[in-house]
């Protein structure tokens, strides 16, 4: 595997991550930010973030991983 494919593949389980596994340690409801539940607020700042990670990761794989000749990109 290519290096900017196993950093594309580490920034993409980042979100995926900190939504699943790190929901247990999270779960609480103080304190609250913006009026919302701290839990709430963690799921909703991950859904905002993961864009602009898979985004990163995009540039990572396309940086690393240039085509090589005759291959479309």
């Amino acid at each position: 595997m290519q290096k900017g494919t196993i950093f594309a593949l580490i920034l993409g389980a980042i979100p995926f991550i900190t939504l699943v596994f790190a929901l247990p340690l999270v779960n609480r409801v103080e304190p609250v930010i913006l009026g919302l539940p701290f839990l709430l607020f963690w799921i909703l700042s991950w859904v905002v973030l993961t864009p602009f990670i898979l985004l990163a990761a995009y540039y990572c794989e396309k940086k690393f991983n240039i085509p090589k000749e005759g291959e479309e990109e």
